[in-house]
């Protein structure tokens, strides 16, 4: 696939005349595009793709994780809006609904249901495969990007001092060299990225893991009549309790179909049985999301998937890093995928690497140490957020909390039980958990008089579901029809 010749699209484009660079992306996933979309107005970019890539919304065998739910919050939202304008506009166009946050969500957080204030934050909801699809078109309409998939990554030219370019086999099976500026490795939790550093002799880059033995199964149902602008649904588990922890959510699909992904940690996992999957959803710490898909027909089988560890490499920390290579998005780190982290850490990584080649120039020395110590600020947010929980589940494998750690984490559960009560800290709240705001926000002095105050409205006892979103789906029968395989 290849480009017809546009404009160049983004702020960056207008602000900077076009470099004569050359870059090359490994991997045509949401990060790879993203990437693409960063360099374009600073070099020719090639991007290698492993797939022969869909034309429209389609699966492919490169991304088995898009049957699960994928949540884009509002930080990684605005962040692929700024790489490519219009783009948001597109998702809803094609399908996908903007779901204003906390009003369209009914959750139960750990500290109990989160009321439904007026819009804070939002999130996009949709398929995985819708997102890509609408990002390809949009990277395909750029001047000076070019998409080579059926291709094969066979690994990086250089050495430990310069990555110059990589070798790549293409689909008639010839194999050549694609010279470069800059390499980005945008290739996802199966990146390669240390075996290939490790042949040109680069150092090992420190890595950190934590394992809470996260299992998640989803499956695709048509969602009830009258069910259009329903909320997210999302029930949570209370990482305080010394069970295994277990969630439900229903996200809203385009096409009329919900998409419900069940999770569990070690010694509660989901299993990928249909007889199973609403007796599961019953049983997390409120039967609503079973109750919900009771009344719902199954439209696919039950997906299940068990490689949900955190990791992270610390590339930034390589003393002697090469010039002409960074790693992006989930090349870098990973995260339990019930906090819907790792779309907005990408996109936010992207933002920081056109921020990098704009203000230095694509082949300037040192650029792709400053781009990986950028890359690392967006990423240790989310890391700090998903491990910092996933840690205190039983026979969870990782390194313990210290002293420092244990305090924030007392303070953190106060902070989510007020925020029940008080809109000013749930603002503060969702500003974090949306990628829209760092850490320090929670701490914020009129956010810590809040916490400290504790919430001023008593707690839900139920979920806060309206009338009309209880009778649309609890007041429907269940269906009879026999689900289909999928």
């Amino acid at each position: 696939m290849s480009n017809p010749a546009s404009a160049p699209r983004g702020a960056a484009a207008d602000d900077r005349a076009p470099a004569s660079g050359r870059a090359v992306v490994i991997g045509a996933g949401l990060a790879g595009l993203l990437a693409a979309a960063a360099l374009h107005a600073y070099a020719d970019v090639t991007v290698v793709e492993r797939d022969v890539l869909p034309a429209g919304p389609e699966p492919r065998k490169g991304l088995p994780q898009a049957r699960h739910a994928h949540l884009l919050w509002s930080g990684g939202a605005r962040a692929m809006e700024e790489l490519l304008p219009g783009v948001t506009a597109a998702w809803l166009a094609a399908g996908a609904r903007r779901i204003p946050l906390p009003t369209g969500l009914v959750t139960l957080s750990a500290r109990g249901w989160l009321r439904r204030w007026p819009e804070m934050e939002f999130m996009i909801s949709c398929s995985r495969d819708l997102l890509d699809s609408v990002l390809r078109e949009q990277v395909a309409g750029m001047e000076r990007v070019t998409v080579l998939d059926g291709t094969e990554l066979l690994g990086l030219e250089g050495d430990a001092s310069r990555v110059t370019g990589v070798r790549v086999r293409t689909s008639d099976g010839a194999e050549r060299v694609l010279e470069a500026d800059l390499v980005v490795d945008a290739s996802g939790r199966g990146s390669r990225s240390t075996a290939w550093l490790d042949a040109l002799g680069v150092p090992q880059a420190p890595m950190d893991e934590v394992d809470s033995g996260l299992a998640y199964a989803s499956r695709v149902f048509r969602a009830p009549a009258g069910t259009a602008e329903y909320p997210v649904v999302n029930v949570q588990p209370d990482p305080a309790q010394p069970v295994p922890a277990r969630s439900a959510t229903i996200v809203p699909l385009e096409g009329d179909r919900w998409l419900v992904t069940l999770s569990g940690t070690r010694g509660g996992q989901p299993t990928a049985s249909a007889e199973e999957f609403e007796l599961f959803a019953r049983a997390v710490r409120h039967p609503v999301v079973g109750e919900l898909i009771a009344h719902a027909e199954p439209l696919t089988d039950v997906v299940l998937t068990r490689s949900t560890i955190n990791r992270r490499r610390f590339f930034e920390k390589v003393r002697d890093w090469p010039e002409g290579f960074v790693a992006l998005g989930d090349s870098v780190a990973t995260y339990n995928p019930v906090y819907g982290h790792g779309m907005s850490v990408a996109a936010q990584g992207a933002v920081a690497l056109r921020g990098q080649v704009a203000e230095h120039g694509i082949a300037a020395p040192g650029l792709a140490r400053r781009v990986q110590r950028a890359v690392g600020l967006p990423v240790t947010i989310a890391w700090e957020l998903a491990t910092g929980t996933d840690i205190r589940y039983p026979d969870a494998i990782g390194e313990q909390p210290g002293v420092a750690r244990k305090l924030l984490g007392r303070y953190v559960e106060r902070l989510t039980r007020t925020a029940a009560g008080r809109p000013l800290v749930a603002e503060a709240f969702l500003s974090v958990i949306t990628l829209s705001a760092p850490l320090t926000v929670l701490v914020r002095p009129r956010v810590l008089f809040e916490v400290l105050r504790g919430p001023r409205r008593s707690p839900l006892t139920e979920p806060p579901l309206t009338p009309d979103e209880r009778a649309a789906v609890l007041g429907a029968p269940e269906p009879s029809v026999a689900p289909a395989a999928g």
